[in-house]
């Protein structure tokens, strides 16, 4: 598959799908990129962020999906580490998974897994120091290239991947990627020196995986796409081209996401604010939106 085209062909036509209707709500985030906690972390300075966002929709009842880069594991070795840095957002994650209700993506930070055997050795269980022994994580969780979400009663789909597979670097060279990010980057990354192969990092890779994506969502009638990797939110006016980016969760102190609620969609910003006292506070604020997904309905 040498072609973004291709690359996103393939993703469509092997994607999950899942239906949805105007009661159901949807929180998308990615390019989380859970780290271990060290100076190259970029997801620690806004870990309580996402926490308090993530318990905002756990008990408001989403089914959160995350399209991909959720765990970086192109800078470090095992997800291990990852877990032991973060314990309290995987058990928050296995909340929403034991209810049906945590749907993963894999991009190119996380393609490993896209082999099941990996998921099943690194994620399914967890060894719990304070029992002593090994117990379910995420049990049975399979990882999806994308998703398709599919309105019961207006048809309408909407198409959920990484978008990662109009950068063709990152998808048919992330091994290579991988390497050049642990041996080089990594260091580098701590002294401020950003990767230049990373398109959120590199404006001209960036418009380069924009326009190829965009090509791809207009030879498919419009078909709604929203996806992350470049961490540039985008979220188009009904009668444009249907070209979402729910962003990323490492924007200084600040993250974003897509939300879907009663047949709407929105783009939204969690960060660090202070109240009129100067009490440091987490607020929600809606950047775009809400629109009735129907207005984007072209078929």
């Amino acid at each position: 598959m040498f072609s973004s085209k291709k690359r996103l062909d393939h993703a469509f036509k092997t994607a999950k799908v899942l239906d949805f209707d105007n009661d159901s709500k949807f929180i998308f985030f990615s390019d989380c990129h859970r780290g271990d906690n060290s100076f190259a972390d970029d997801f620690a300075n806004n870990r309580n962020i996402y926490f308090h966002a993530l318990k905002h929709y756990y008990k408001e009842d989403f089914t959160y999906i995350e399209l991909g880069d959720g765990d970086e594991l192109w800078e470090n070795l095992t997800f291990d580490s990852i877990l032991n840095a973060h314990k309290n957002v995987y058990l928050l994650m296995k909340q929403f998974f034991d209810e049906n209700r945590l749907h993963l993506i894999w991009g190119n930070h996380d393609m490993v897994y896209r082999d099941p055997e990996y998921v099943k050795k690194h994620l399914h269980t967890y060894f719990n120091a304070r029992t002593g022994k090994d117990e379910p994580l995420f049990m049975g969780l399979k990882y999806e290239e994308a998703i398709l979400l599919n309105h019961c009663d207006t048809n309408q789909q909407l198409f959920l991947t990484h978008g990662h597979q109009a950068d063709w670097w990152n998808f048919l060279f992330w091994k290579w990627s991988r390497f050049l990010v642990r041996i080089l980057w990594k260091p580098l990354n701590v002294m401020g020196i950003a990767d230049p192969t990373s398109p959120a990092k590199n404006y001209k890779e960036l418009i380069k995986v924009e326009k190829r994506t965009k090509k791809w969502i207009t030879d498919n009638n419009n078909l709604i796409t929203i996806v992350g990797h470049t961490h540039r939110p985008r979220f188009p006016e009904p009668g444009d081209i249907a070209f979402f980016n729910d962003g990323s969760c490492v924007h200084p102190r600040s993250i974003t996401g897509i939300e879907i609620e009663k047949g709407e969609i929105s783009l939204i910003k969690w960060q660090i604010d202070t109240n009129d006292t100067g009490v440091l506070q987490i607020n929600r604020s809606v950047l775009e939106g809400p629109i009735p997904l129907i207005d984007y309905k072209t078929a």
